[in-house]
């Protein structure tokens, strides 16, 4: 057994023999190692330089608006603030965009990449464009980092700036913050507004005005219609924002349904016909006039205050850095691919001398 095991032992690799074989050949180890090295530093140089550009903006932070307090008073239209939730990350959704198929087209198309690239795709562009650009977000400095490859520095400051011009031309032509969805949104309302009260008043104007209309004190009337009409119209407003965020079943819900209820049977009430018919007509026409103007006003005044936030806080970019063509080359490191170089040409080397050893 023990014949045995020495012969199975025999063909094995011995440590001391191959520590032998390579102490007698360490010239050679050396020497190969340092000419693979220069040979790795002199193809370096075949390869074309590329340059870093970087600039660095303050993500635009949502800021409290000041039309909460006076939706607040408003009641029904208090849970409007809520309709428009704010976006947990504002600088994940900066980054989003500056990713954006739209913002990246612009780029492709504005520095002329596809020729660039030599790419016959629109695809393709964009793909090498996402390699050679890197959009980073600060968790803690809330900056956002732009760094930009390219083979010609001036194009790559170019192409960094170009990215902060782009997004702010972006963001201007979205509702990207609550305070432009609120201003969008109300925008709409008083439009459709102004529509409805300019036929109201129409309709009021072929009514005419008669003794006995007079007598019906239409004006003191026709405010408490308006009023309990405006909020009959936003609480179903109200009531339509929370169904896009809760389940009918939602006590929320639930309240604004009953609330709505309510004050529909009020107006019910309001709108009995009277004795006289023609001065109904003219009752109910200055009653709907003066319901359009009332919502009419409240919409403009909730416009204004979100045209005021959005001012305020918008979408402001500050720009921390503004990218400039880089002085030295980020790659390719030719002092790292000679020493990979090199420790290949060692590694080969010393396989050699070991192998020699069967």
């Amino acid at each position: 057994m023990s014949e045995q095991s020495k012969g199975a032992q025999a063909p094995g690799f011995d440590p001391h023999a191959a520590w032998r074989a390579i102490r007698s050949d360490w010239k050679f180890i050396l020497s190969t190692g340092l000419a693979t090295g220069l040979v790795g530093y002199g193809l370096s140089h075949l390869i074309p330089p590329t340059y870093t550009a970087r600039t660095t903006f303050i993500s635009p932070q949502q800021q409290q608006n000041t039309a909460a307090a006076a939706l607040a008073s408003l009641g029904a239209l208090s849970g409007l603030t809520g309709a428009a939730t704010g976006i947990k990350s504002p600088a994940d959704q900066y980054v989003a965009l500056m990713k954006s198929v739209t913002l990246s087209d612009r780029i492709i198309e504005q520095f002329a990449l596809s020729k660039v690239y030599d790419s016959k795709y629109m695809m393709d562009a964009r793909k090498e464009l996402g390699d050679n650009v890197r959009i980073t977000a600060g968790r803690k400095d809330n900056l956002i980092s732009i760094d930009v490859d390219d083979h010609d520095p001036e194009r790559a400051a170019a192409m960094a700036n170009a990215y902060v011009t782009e997004l702010r031309k972006l963001t201007n032509g979205l509702a990207v913050t609550e305070a432009q969805q609120r201003r969008m949104f109300f925008q709409q309302q008083m439009e459709g507004t102004r529509d409805q009260m300019v036929t109201a008043q129409v309709r009021l104007q072929e009514t005419g005005f008669t003794a006995g209309a007079l007598k019906n004190e239409p004006k003191a009337a026709a405010e408490i219609y308006a009023r309990t009409k405006a909020e009959v119209s936003a609480t179903e407003i109200r009531l339509a924002a929370l169904r896009q965020r809760l389940a009918n079943s939602a006590p929320e819900v639930q309240q604004a349904l009953s609330a709505l209820s309510a004050l529909r049977g009020q107006l019910t009430q309001m709108e009995l016909p009277g004795t006289s018919s023609g001065n109904q007509d003219y009752v109910s026409a200055y009653r709907d006039y003066k319901y359009r103007e009332a919502l009419f006003e409240i919409f403009s005044r909730q416009f204004e205050l979100a045209k005021t936030d959005e001012a305020r806080e918008g979408t402001l970019i500050q720009v921390l850095d503004v990218a400039t063509p880089p002085e030295k080359r980020s790659k390719p490191k030719r002092s790292s691919l000679a020493m990979l170089a090199m420790m290949v040409g060692i590694v080969g080397a010393v396989t050699r001398a070991v192998f020699r050893l069967r």
